[in-house]
């Protein structure tokens, strides 16, 4: 009996022994992904604890491996460079995930790029909404057709005679999430075609009232999560556009060069303002069930979320991240600070 019971407790001390760890595993967006990747050095560098694993999965495959359970081999913190849809918030609670923290850790833009070789370029949002969207307006205005646009110039005159290509992201990512909302989504709901078509038959076209369904005849070309290989592929094909985070802009101004959208070119200050029209705030969450087992996990929020990273004249500041106004930032941190519960009910609302 005697032995069966030192037995039992040893197994228990090795069960809690694996179940514990020193590492943070963090999944999600590839945009977030720099920011994060800088942190967990950090981490490394200046504490106790192992420099976490950060694995760049877009901000949709990063969600569903956070949802997927309390499991210690489940993530710890997922990136995202657009806000949790309810839709995952649902699926984590389905799962058993309902203890989750928000942190916001500043704006970024999506940045429409080409080859520095090349003369500047300025677009309106319509015009390059009009260049990727699956179905556009026909000449005469009275129907929706497959998009014919093969050069800028058909869309406009005014536009260069050059051949539309353009690199970017899976429908896994959070910046195709942000700029079919931003970009083709803002423009559609303005034309009448797309809200008519809407009304005439709301269940059989339900698309048409958000419409934000990308061509897929070559035009516009999935490239994986990985941002950087778009930077080089502008490298090599000087006819194409690129679209991904600021960061990467900034990062590579050495050879690419921002478009101007709505004649405002991405700048700190244009993005935080809000005048660039392609802006989005960036995220992580953290799965607060986690924080016992994984005790590194309070150091990397708590290094994320300092002035040292995210504040004005940061670490991160140098690589891209532009920071929050102050008052935003001392709100979001004290919030992060306390562990505040995500709630269905905020994600609804805009942030």
């Amino acid at each position: 009996m005697k032995k069966t019971a030192i037995a039992l407790l040893a197994s228990a001390a090795l069960t809690v022994t694996l179940s514990a760890r020193d590492q943070i595993k963090i999944v999600g967006s590839s945009t977030v992904y720099p920011f994060s990747s800088s942190v967990a050095e950090e981490l490394g560098a200046t504490t106790k604890f192992p420099t976490p694993v950060v694995e760049s999965t877009g901000s949709g495959g990063g969600m569903k491996l956070f949802c997927a359970g309390n499991d210690m081999n489940t993530p710890d913190i997922t990136n995202a460079s657009r806000r949790m849809k309810t839709k995952e918030f649902k699926l984590c609670e389905k799962n058993g995930v309902t203890d989750i923290t928000e942190a916001v850790i500043g704006y970024d833009g999506i940045a429409f790029a080409q080859a520095k070789s090349n003369a500047k370029f300025d677009i309106s949002k319509e015009h390059l909404a009009l260049a990727v969207a699956k179905e556009v307006p026909s000449k005469d205005g009275k129907s929706l057709i497959a998009n014919p646009y093969k050069k800028w110039s058909d869309i406009d005159a005014s536009l260069p005679n050059r051949e539309i290509i353009v690199y970017g992201p899976p429908k896994s990512s959070g910046t195709r999430d942000a700029f079919e909302e931003l970009v083709m989504q803002s423009t559609f709901k303005k034309m009448d075609l797309y809200t008519n078509l809407y009304k005439a038959d709301k269940k059989a076209n339900k698309k048409y009232k958000k419409y934000s369904v990308i061509r897929t005849d070559g035009v516009y070309v999935e490239s994986g999560e990985n941002d950087n290989l778009i930077v080089q592929k502008l490298t090599k094909n000087t006819d194409a556009f690129g679209v991904f985070g600021f960061s990467f802009l900034v990062e590579n101004d050495d050879v690419i060069q921002g478009a101007t959208i709505n004649k405002v070119e991405p700048t700190p200050d244009t993005i935080s303002s809000g005048k660039y029209p392609v802006s989005r705030s960036l995220f992580f969450y953290i799965k607060n069930s986690h924080s016992k087992e994984v005790p590194a996990i309070s150091k990397y929020v708590e290094l994320f979320m300092s002035e040292k990273m995210i504040g004005k004249d940061s670490i991160l500041g140098e690589i891209g991240l532009i920071p929050l106004p102050d008052a935003d930032r001392n709100a979001i941190r004290s919030s992060v600070a306390k562990r505040t519960k995500i709630t269905l009910a905020e994600l609804s609302k805009k942030h």
